[in-house]
């Protein structure tokens, strides 16, 4: 076979048309080998391995006490949490490299089944005495990087209102970005849920977005195909409970 599989260049190499339909056909037989190994394994008693994916909001505040109820119930299923951006869990649920994912919706994907677990307002933080909406608005903005559900709802309000896009500031980290909006170092859109202490205690002062764009549901979501063990239905029990 003659055929051309990436492209070169000073930077690297991509994938040609026909290398990313190879790699699709490689996701799909490596989806089918991981398949056949669960479903040996598989048994009413939950026993192999989870890995969920999450955004880092709902990993901080909504997981940890879901996880913890699951863990105790069933000790032996391996559990794995890598948290992330909505578009990167999204491709990655996709690549069956993840048995499912939470992200904030809604979701365009027909290959994807959604379930809505927890409801979200989204809030404009700034530092402490920032007031005039318009001078907020003006600030550097904190975000994670590019495919940031929250930083492309920012743009799309700014974009609404006429107003440039004002310098973008990437962190690795939610703790970081906190601080760097309680520093003064510029403004982020986060949900109230995840800085409820914060605007407790007066560290930061907090702004309402417009009604169409406050509320915002993190959904879980997996593969219609998805190969569904005993762990996997297990934790979707208690996703449902929860809903």
């Amino acid at each position: 076979m003659n055929t051309s599989l990436f492209h070169w260049s000073k930077r690297g190499m991509i994938l040609t048309t026909a290398g990313q339909t190879l790699l699709g056909h490689a996701d799909r037989i490596l989806s089918l080998l991981d398949v056949a190994h669960k479903q040996m394994l598989d048994n009413d008693i939950p026993t192999v391995s989870l890995k969920l994916g999450s955004i880092t909001t709902a990993a901080a505040v909504h997981l940890p006490p879901l996880m913890l109820n699951y863990r105790r119930q069933y000790p032996d299923v391996k559990l794995s949490l890598l948290s992330s951006n909505t578009n990167d869990l999204i491709e990655k649920v996709l690549r069956y490299e993840l048995d499912g994912a939470f992200v904030n919706g809604p979701l365009p994907h027909a290959e994807l089944e959604p379930i809505p677990v927890f409801p979200e307002e989204l809030v404009l933080i700034s530092e402490l005495g920032a007031n005039k909406l318009s001078d907020v608005l003006m600030e550097p903005m904190l975000f994670f990087s590019v495919g940031c559900y929250h930083r492309g709802t920012m743009e799309s309000w700014l974009r609404e209102e006429g107003l440039p896009v004002p310098e973008i500031m990437e962190f690795g980290t939610l703790e970081a970005i906190l601080g760097g909006v309680a520093a003064g170092l510029g403004t982020t859109i986060v949900s109230r849920s995840v800085i409820r202490r914060k605007e407790m205690e007066g560290s930061v002062q907090v702004h309402p977005l417009p009604e169409h764009y406050r509320h915002v549901t993190v959904q879980f979501i997996y593969r219609r195909d998805h190969f569904k063990t005993s762990a996997f239905h297990k934790f979707i029990e208690l996703l449902q409970q929860k809903a």
